[in-house]
């Protein structure tokens, strides 16, 4: 029981630094560009996992990791933050938000998948309808959205699935931070010349705002946050506390109107508490 608390409290601080993500995204790419954006933070965060791996004399990976560990970094290095920076560009930070409510069904489809976990039925019946919900706001919703933005949205929701999952089940061996340390390594490589072939042509142009949105996505989206969410995921489970995403919206919804003075449609407050009704009935069946 207390193994699966510690899990859920983890889980929740991890949530909470994730729900900044959007936002500081939405502002950074006013200024850069999404390639840009999605290469230096991974640089950044790949810079600060090497350095607190070396002062703390981590052991390396074994060979069997390098897979899953290039699989983390295919979906939350690279694939979620470069996606979602190219989807605000098309749409805004409140309505990319909503989309984070299929990241639950999402984790848990590959956290059956990969992590070996079977949810009861009545779970993916909820988790489903959710989706569903989710799906049909994308489509009909009023407001913030375009076909190019939500597509955008969806694909980064479905690699960031595999990636939470592929990180969760290695952090039980590995440890939460460590696995994000080095994945964020194992991509330094490709990532730097990314950065370097991407850079402004002028840095006049780029404002403190885009400034800040790069130092929040770097430090706590990349790496802080990944060292609460893993350990959340591989202590309490990852269908059952991969539902907490679902509080991600909420949070996201008020920095996005408190920050960027976004409009929140009712529409998407109403798509919302649907999904929050169908994830925390998933979650009694995970």
């Amino acid at each position: 029981m207390e193994r699966a608390t510690a899990g859920w409290g983890s889980g929740l601080l991890g949530v909470i630094i994730f729900s900044g993500s959007l936002p500081a995204t939405r502002v950074a790419v006013a200024d850069l560009s999404p390639t840009f954006l999605t290469s230096a933070r991974a640089v950044i965060a790949a810079l600060l996992g090497a350095v607190v791996l070396s002062v703390l004399r981590q052991r390396r990976p074994e060979r069997r990791d390098l897979f899953p560990l290039a699989l983390v970094a295919i979906g939350v290095v690279v694939g979620f933050p470069l996606l979602t920076a190219l989807a605000l560009q098309h749409i805004t930070a409140a309505h990319s938000i909503v989309f984070i409510g299929m990241l639950p069904l999402a984790t848990a489809t590959f956290g059956v998948l990969r992590g070996g976990e079977r949810p009861r039925a009545a779970f993916w019946v909820f988790s489903v309808i959710g989706a569903a919900t989710v799906a049909g706001f994308a489509l009909y919703g009023s407001g913030g959205g375009t076909l190019t933005g939500d597509l955008l949205m969806i694909a980064a929701i479905l690699v960031c699935g595999l990636g939470y999952a592929e990180g969760a089940t290695l952090s039980r061996r590995l440890g939460g931070w460590q696995v994000i340390s080095w994945a964020l390594l194992l991509s330094l490589p490709i990532m730097t010349v990314i950065a370097l072939l991407t850079l402004p042509q002028t840095w006049t142009t780029v404002g403190v705002p885009a400034w800040l949105g790069l130092a929040y996505v770097s430090v706590f989206s990349m790496m802080v946050g990944f060292i609460f969410w893993y350990r959340g995921l591989a202590l309490g489970g990852i269908a059952g506390v991969g539902q907490l995403q679902l509080l991600q919206p909420f949070f996201g919804f008020l920095l996005a109107a408190a920050l960027l003075h976004e409009p929140i449609a009712w529409t998407m407050v109403v798509s919302t508490v649907i999904v929050v009704a169908c994830v925390f009935g998933a979650k009694r069946f995970a």
